[in-house]
């Protein structure tokens, strides 16, 4: 089998060996992004507000690359280092898509790449 990956040049460099994005019939399954700035590989300053919309704007850029939009998005899972950031990233999350919400998983993990307070993966449906 062949992999359908997408590759995002506005995108941050992935830092393992993992494409962007993977299509699997019409759907696109994004790798994780953290708050990394694309243009200078390192995280955005400030905290879980700045670093969640960086992380959206990492996952939106794979996503117009590959002609979707955030409409598309059917499933997002949200990483987070502590469960107080909850309510930040939250606020952050509700202004980057339109109701019908898409379906979500929240969870804390113990440590993210690069200190990371936040790492967002997100499937989404062509058509």
């Amino acid at each position: 089998m062949t992999r359908d990956s997408v590759f995002s040049p506005k995108g941050p460099k992935a830092i393992g060996p993992y494409s962007h994005a993977v299509w699997a019939g019409d759907l696109l399954y994004c790798s994780g992004q953290t708050p990394i700035i694309p243009s200078e590989g390192k995280l955005v300053e400030g905290g879980i507000s700045e670093q969640t919309q960086q992380a959206f704007n990492n996952l939106e850029a794979v996503l117009n690359d590959a002609g979707l939009s955030m409409d598309a998005v059917i499933k997002v899972n949200v990483y987070l280092t502590s469960m107080s950031n909850f309510a930040g990233m939250n606020a952050v999350y509700q202004t980057r898509f339109n109701a019908p919400f898409p379906a979500r998983t929240t969870v804390a993990v113990a440590e993210l790449p690069l200190g990371a307070l936040v790492e967002i993966e997100l499937i989404a449906k062509k058509g």
